[in-house]
């Protein structure tokens, strides 16, 4: 998905599941590292934003920024 634009609070699908079973995590921080929340159980992870631009698959929801 290179070239997407991703915003705080999107829901995006991954391509591996975590541990948990859930597969949709929220984007809590954008920058050179991105903040995801699993949407499963909440654990949250820091990944550098090459690593998470390979492994997102879509955007499941986008976020209501108005």
């Amino acid at each position: 998905m290179e070239g997407v634009h991703y915003d705080v609070g999107d829901v995006v699908r991954l391509r591996k599941a975590h541990p948990c079973g859930s597969s949709e995590w929220q984007i809590t921080r954008t920058g050179m590292d991105f903040g995801l929340k699993c949407a499963g159980c909440g654990h949250f992870v820091m990944m550098p934003r090459k690593k998470f631009e390979r492994m997102a698959k879509e955007i499941v929801k986008k976020a209501n920024n108005a």
